[in-house]
């Protein structure tokens, strides 16, 4: 379970502190998705960076499972975020260098935990069994994304964070990866937490919250 309670971030700016979130609280239990929401600098991807454990807090804590991240360690927060949890951007981030199966198994060997059989599963269930031999220049917008979720699943993350995942695909293409990603997510104990701008992906999680000047402006069950 993903816990965030009474969250404060601030940076430093010329004219002082800029407070980017005051206060927030968020409880995402194992399995479910939660859809992140607001305008631009409301304070979204900060929070998704903290609960990747890439900046620090100012106040409150975040614990995802057994571990309270607020308490760790940059060398602990680094493993942390080898074995615990999945990434996925707008921008992919694949590999050049290396080809599709490779791409795949690139988090889950550096966690410890590749699987083959579950690598085999995702790249049939995704649609990659032609083109594991290619290589990232070689791939559509919509199959490098594949590529991102499978690479993102392959250790079977306690928890998924995703950075408008489908930001840069068209609207079909978009729908399309969604479905596999919720499909391959459907009955795990793997929890979701999306940064998206569009309503309309939004609606398809469990929950959505809007931000609004660094405050929780709305939540939806």
């Amino acid at each position: 379970m993903l816990q965030v309670r009474e969250v404060f971030k601030s940076y430093l700016t010329p004219q002082g502190p800029l407070p980017v979130l005051q206060g927030i609280d968020l409880t995402l239990p194992p399995g479910s998705s939660l859809a992140l929401m607001g305008e631009s600098g409301s304070g979204k991807s900060t929070l998704l960076h903290l609960v990747a454990g890439l900046d620090k807090v100012d106040g409150g804590s975040i614990r995802s499972g057994e571990y309270q991240l607020d308490g760790m360690s940059e060398s602990q927060l680094a493993n942390w975020r080898r074995t615990e949890i999945g990434l996925v951007f707008q921008q992919f981030n694949l590999i050049s260098s290396l080809s599709v199966q490779d791409n795949l198994a690139f988090q889950a060997r550096l966690a410890g935990r590749y699987d083959p059989a579950w690598q085999s599963h995702l790249v049939g269930r995704l649609g990659l069994k032609d083109l594991l031999r290619r290589y990232p220049e070689q791939l559509s917008g919509g199959q490098q994304q594949r590529v991102a979720l499978g690479r993102a699943l392959a250790s079977r993350p306690p928890l998924l964070l995703a950075d408008e995942p489908t930001g840069s695909l068209d609207e079909a293409t978009s729908d399309e990866v969604l479905q596999l990603l919720l499909e391959l997510l459907d009955g795990s104990s793997t929890s979701l937490l999306m940064v998206t701008h569009s309503s309309r992906v939004a609606a398809r999680l469990a929950q959505r919250v809007v931000l609004h000047r660094g405050r929780l402006a709305q939540a939806q069950a």
